[in-house]
């Protein structure tokens, strides 16, 4: 640091043994060391203060960074970059094309919902609940049926055995 070699240090120790004198030289280099210390917990403080304000500027740049990347708006930068202009919007006519796609996704969902459960726009029945409505009105009674056999039994016989 200093650049001090052997010679140096003990040319300083025999000059402080005559100007200071032997009796009180312990207690000048404890004083002397003590200052010393408290130099280097001076520096310590200041560089560990410099760098917090370092990492705070670093952390700083660092959201301004990140603000930026946020606020990007990339959509904006793709149609700039493929038509600066808008002209291939206007000729493909990009809005009415997206408004009948949200009407035909639309009717879509209305014709699956099964809660509206229609079919060409008009009430499909409901399901039949009880099946004993649907047989008995749909078979006709047991005895007329019997009746009805029966009846034409006799005829049956005569003209197999005649």
């Amino acid at each position: 640091m200093f650049d001090i070699g052997w010679q140096e240090l003990f040319i300083l120790a025999v000059l402080a043994i005559i100007v200071i004198g032997p009796k009180d030289l312990p207690r000048t280099i404890k004083t002397v060391t003590g200052w010393l210390r408290k130099a280097r917990s001076m520096a310590r403080e200041l560089q560990s203060g410099i760098d917090d304000v370092v990492r705070e500027a670093e952390i700083d740049e660092l959201q301004r960074e990140a603000n930026k990347i946020d606020n990007y708006d990339l959509e904006s930068q793709i149609k700039d970059t493929i038509d600066p202009t808008g002209d291939v919007a206007k000729e493909a006519r990009l809005d009415e094309i997206e408004d009948e796609m949200l009407k035909t996704a639309q009717s879509l969902k209305d014709s699956t919902d099964p809660d509206k459960a229609t079919a060409g726009g008009e009430e499909v029945p409901p399901i039949v609940d009880d099946f004993d409505d649907v047989i008995d009105s749909d078979v006709p009674d047991a005895e007329e049926a019997t009746d009805d056999a029966t009846a034409g039994a006799p005829e049956t016989a005569e003209k197999a055995s005649g």
